[in-house]
């Protein structure tokens, strides 16, 4: 196989691959974001139980997205470093191997969600709104294969560095569910189901388009076909290591997320959870830079491992951290001045002055959640770039479950601080798990550089 001009930018300065990857990445995860809010809003506009069902329903639709981000992020991972590699035969019968991969966990997670989705509600709190969370769910866990695909075709577009192909699915995603949200959920007067129905057809249509270019088309640089295909265990090996450590991670998220829904319910009630739900969603986008640059550099960091490339590793490492930060302090920035107007317009179709104060409220509060998050992103991309998924789930254990659920439970009930010490605890637990996660990648750094210093000197 013949490199192209993608491949060629991912191979060569480690700031212009990863500049050249993230920043398409982060306008259509704004895009993307922009739509989650907008699908608040309109189910807001149904009232406080939909919404409050929508935040319970979230950390299982974020389990699903999750695997498909994990075996996307396996495949990322592995076809990077057989790119860095020069082994590009390799490169293709990875891809194969996510595909498959891919299928059969779709294939589970449906079968879950039929039989398993309302006792799973129940358990995690969802008892008064249950019929409403039912109703988004089993529309969303039906779609599993739909909902999980988008992220492992778009993973193997950025693994050869074709951005604009991983990117205007995305807006294409976006933009049609702005559309399809208020027709489906008024228009047709179906709800909240019509809420899940447009998430589930604009994603269709991310997948079909990114298909046909693939299977269609053809001329990308992996190759999507059986013909290429070679059982290999020890590639569905090298893909488990780094996804089920990411997919974990999303689960991980999804629990924090549940944590967080009970200690809130216990502190101040279902209405709050409705407010928690509208503020994360918000507070989401502040974690753009760190999602879009950290899968970038997944690409980057893979290559640079693969070739035993010390500089520009170093340069990754450093480079990413910096760059998602300062985006990051610019959007935690914005929504901290403007958080009562962002509230305000958000919450005009229900027009309630005690919703919108308290939602602007938490809104500033929270920003400071994910303000050193750049830090250990950081450090959990690059572990999964060079392979060590299981490392990186480490750290997120440490820094989302242990740590921030840890405190946010400590200051709200034995010290008795109520709601403020449930959002206070868990921005400590936060800060202080980024910054042992980016310690550890630099120690490793360290590591890094003398094995490539020994492989030089033979």
């Amino acid at each position: 196989m013949q490199t192209n001009e993608n491949i060629e930018s991912i191979i060569g300065d480690p700031r212009k691959a990863i500049n050249r990857l993230a920043y398409p990445t982060i306008i259509s995860m704004l895009l993307m974001f922009a739509n989650n809010l907008i699908d608040s809003m309109w189910v807001g506009g149904l009232g406080s139980e939909p919404l409050a069902a929508l935040g319970f329903m979230s950390p299982l639709y974020l389990v699903i997205m999750g695997f498909g981000v994990g075996i996307g992020a396996g495949a990322n991972s592995l076809i990077s470093r057989y790119i860095g590699a020069e082994r590009f035969d390799d490169s293709n019968n990875a891809a194969m191997h996510s595909i498959i991969l891919g299928i059969i966990v779709s294939i589970i997670l449906m079968l879950i969600g039929l039989f398993f989705l309302k006792d799973l509600l129940i358990l995690f709190g969802a008892g008064s709104v249950i019929d409403y969370a039912m109703d988004y769910g089993m529309i969303i866990f039906l779609s599993s294969m739909v909902i999980l695909f988008p992220a492992i075709i778009s993973s193997l577009f950025r693994a050869e560095g074709d951005i604009k192909r991983a990117t205007w699915p995305l807006v294409l995603n976006a933009v049609l569910n702005m559309i399809l949200d208020p027709i489906f959920i008024y228009y047709f007067n179906l709800g909240i189901k019509g809420a899940a129905i447009a998430t589930v057809l604009s994603i269709l249509a991310n997948l079909l388009l990114m298909l046909y270019w693939y299977l269609i088309k053809r001329d990308t640089f992996l190759n999507l076909s059986l013909d290429y295909y070679h059982t290999k265990l020890k590639i569905y090996k090298e893909i488990l290591l780094v996804s089920l450590p990411a997919s974990c991670e999303e689960i991980i998220y999804s629990i924090v997320g549940i944590c967080f829904n009970y200690l809130i319910i216990l502190t101040a009630g279902t209405m709050e959870v409705a407010i928690f739900t509208v503020v994360w969603r918000f507070v989401s986008i502040g974690f753009l830079p760190c999602i879009a640059i950290g899968v970038s550099t997944i690409t980057v960091s893979g290559v640079a491992y693969g070739a035993k490339n010390y500089e520009n590793f170093k340069t990754t490492i450093s480079y990413s951290t910096f760059i998602s930060f300062l985006i990051t302090l610019i959007i935690c920035t914005v929504f901290f001045v403007f958080a009562y107007p962002i509230s305000e317009a958000f919450n005009f179709i229900s027009g309630d002055l005690e919703i919108i104060n308290r939602t602007a409220e938490v809104l500033r509060m929270m920003v400071f959640y994910n303000l050193f998050i750049p830090f250990g992103a950081t450090a959990a991309y690059v572990y999964q770039g060079i392979g060590s998924g299981f490392k990186s789930l480490g750290l997120t254990i440490l820094r989302e479950l242990v740590l921030s659920v840890f405190f946010a439970y400590l200051l709200a009930i034995p010290f008795k601080m109520g709601i403020f010490g449930v959002y206070l605890g868990a921005i400590i637990g936060m800060v202080l798990g980024c910054f042992i996660g980016f310690a550890c990648i630099k120690l490793y750094e360290r590591k890094f550089k003398k094995e490539c210093e020994s492989l030089s000197a033979i």
